[in-house]
């Protein structure tokens, strides 16, 4: 939902009236939603003009010669040359409060699709990032464009090697601020520049090269440029001036976690998601001129009457020496002098980030339960991950599953140190990255009792020949699977499967395209091949993340059944039988509880 500048409606997206979204709006003192738009391919995006009377989209273009083709040889597709183009589209408000609109197409062609976009400040103009096609591959052509709406004249203003894109404007409307790799490679690794060009082309000035992450454009304001960025396991928000880049936080205190941001028309106070290890995710707002946040709701108040285990941030070396960051939950009653389970969950990413957060994302692999019934647990910033900087991030080059697993098992090693860990009992899992982690862990180590790899990359010559983002391969490993075979055998958990001796679970979404789905296929062959205990599981109908709530009890029922089994004993029972009804295994564990 978005705000009309006056602040009387809210409009939002929904397919409500057929299988696209459409855009909507409701006044906010209630009443039935008015629908307006009636686009064939549906609204992809979108934002309300300054003055509130026109509304900017985005929308895939219908093509007629598409529609003939169907009609004639039925559907299929020329893989990399079918596109659907998504072009720039504006509405008068007030004429679609009465019938829904198609809108006015603003850009056409297919030289360019658009992503992006932002409303000069006298509603006249709107700044735009475009890449060459659709396709996920071409990310790194995108530019930034500005189309004059008086006569639909596209000007190109920044054209520079590498992606660039989140154009906002300043105030006067004399300049666009906008995210930048500068020209620097490889593309996925480096930071993310904010940078200034003129709006109407010329010089590109980079604002934060001294800045050591990527920064997140919030809004310009009058005293400059607001963004957001991870530092170490925090959230923070910051201001730059776009004159000397004079960079201040205004966020704090260091351990917060104070994500995205929304200023007020009058840019004296910022709105934003604040949370922490006693709390959950909640609405908070702050001055901008001295941070003293305030929160407005109170998601909190619903858990007072579970007892949570404890969050804390710990560190240790890794096998290279490297400084690897964690995550440790301990229950609520830990006692040192006792010997626990421990489960190690795997962010997904590489670029993701475990954060000390009450709450945090369960959808998969229900940690709470776990320590609950009298484990403890690790969420692992391996080298890679969102927060530490370029040169951390730099560590993974050519070096993936490798390095990440070093850090894993090195925490494992450091927490069985500590002398509260049962080092027979240790489980790991992950989704993503973090499901290709829990692979290379499989076939490359004994140290773990049980794994589960969720939708994770097993060959990653199979994964660069069939994946939707081929350039993230290209970047991290540094070529592709035929100049350079020796780089994709050592990092692939294929490679090391001979050896495997670990119960493994693997879970996918059977129409995955970022993570092809022959990985969990070849690699539970080749696990059963080893007489390896293994079990694969395919949710129907999702791509790589799954996205329905009764499937992700699913995949959390089948985690919670494979991990009691192994690390506490209980009955496995059979995968393919219905989920158990709510909350009875988080009973049990309770109840089981020493």
């Amino acid at each position: 939902p978005r705000w009309s500048p006056d602040g009387q409606w809210l409009a939002f997206t929904s397919p409500r009236t057929g299988d696209k979204p459409q855009l909507f709006a409701m006044r906010i003192d209630g009443g039935e939603a008015i629908q307006l738009t009636n686009v064939e391919e549906g609204v992809t995006s979108y934002e309300w003009s300054p003055d509130g009377r026109t509304i900017a989209f985005t929308s895939a273009e219908p093509s007629a010669a598409a529609k003939d083709r169907r009609s004639a040889f039925g559907d299929f597709q020329v893989v990399h040359r079918d596109y659907q183009y998504v072009h720039l589209f504006t509405l008068d408000v007030a004429s679609a409060m009465r019938a829904p609109s198609s809108g006015t197409q603003r850009t056409r062609g297919t030289s360019m699709s658009v992503g992006a976009f932002s409303w000069s400040p006298d509603n006249s103009r709107i700044a735009f990032s475009a890449q060459a096609n659709p396709d996920l591959s071409q990310g790194a052509t995108s530019d930034i464009y500005v189309v004059a709406l008086a006569d639909n004249s596209v000007a190109r203003i920044v054209s520079q090697p590498g992606p660039d894109g989140n154009p906002i404007w300043s105030p006067d409307g004399k300049w666009i601020a906008f995210t930048s790799k500068m020209g620097r490679q490889p593309y996925f690794i480096t930071n993310t520049r904010l940078a200034v060009v003129p709006a109407a082309g010329g010089s590109v000035r980079s604002l934060s090269d001294g800045f050591d992450e990527d920064p997140h454009p919030i809004a310009w304001n009058a005293d400059g440029i607001y963004f957001s960025a991870s530092q170490r396991t925090a959230v923070h928000i910051f201001r730059v001036d776009p004159k000397t880049a004079q960079l201040t936080r205004i966020s704090g205190p260091d351990g917060s976690i104070n994500q995205g941001g929304s200023l007020d028309a009058s840019g004296r106070s910022i709105a934003f998601v604040l949370s922490g290890p006693t709390s959950a995710a909640e609405i908070a707002v702050s001055p901008t001129a001295a941070w003293a946040p305030r929160t407005v709701t109170h998601m909190t108040d619903q858990t007072k009457k579970f007892i949570f285990g404890t969050r804390e941030v710990i560190s240790w070396k890794s096998k290279d020496g490297a400084q690897i960051e964690g995550v440790l939950i301990k229950p609520a009653d830990f006692d040192p002098a006792r010997k626990y389970p421990l489960l190690v969950r795997i962010h997904g990413g590489p670029t993701g980030t475990d954060r000390p957060v009450l709450l945090s994302d369960r959808t998969y692999y229900p940690l709470d339960v776990w320590v609950d019934r009298g484990a403890v647990a690790l969420e692992v910033n391996y080298r890679g991950s969102a927060g530490y900087g370029e040169r951390f991030r730099m560590l993974n080059m050519r070096n993936l599953g490798v390095g990440d697993a070093w850090d894993v098992v090195s925490g494992v090693d450091y927490l069985i140190a500590q002398g509260f860990v049962d080092p027979s009992r240790v489980g790991s899992m992950g989704w993503s990255e973090g499901g290709y982690i829990s692979a290379f862990l499989t076939t490359s180590t004994n140290r773990f009792a049980a794994i589960s790899v969720g939708a994770g990359i097993s060959d990653w010559a199979t994964y660069y020949y069939n994946t939707d983002i081929t350039p993230f391969t290209i970047d991290y490993l540094g070529g592709d699977p035929v100049a350079d075979p020796e780089v994709y055998r050592k990092t692939s958990p294929i490679t090391y499967v001979k050896q495997a001796r670990t119960p493994t679970l693997i879970q996918q979404g059977d129409q995955d395209k970022r993570v092809p789905v022959a990985n969990s296929y070849e690699l539970r062959q080749a696990l059963e091949n080893q007489h390896v205990p293994v079990e694969m599981i395919l949710y129907k109908g999702f791509g790589h993340p799954i996205t329905k709530p009764r499937s992700q009890r699913a995949v959390m029922t089948h985690n919670l059944v494979w991990f009691n089994h192994y690390l506490w004993g209980d009955p496995m029972g059979d995968l393919r039988a219905p989920p158990p009804p709510a909350g009875s295994l988080v009973h049990a564990a309770t109840e089981a509880r020493p």
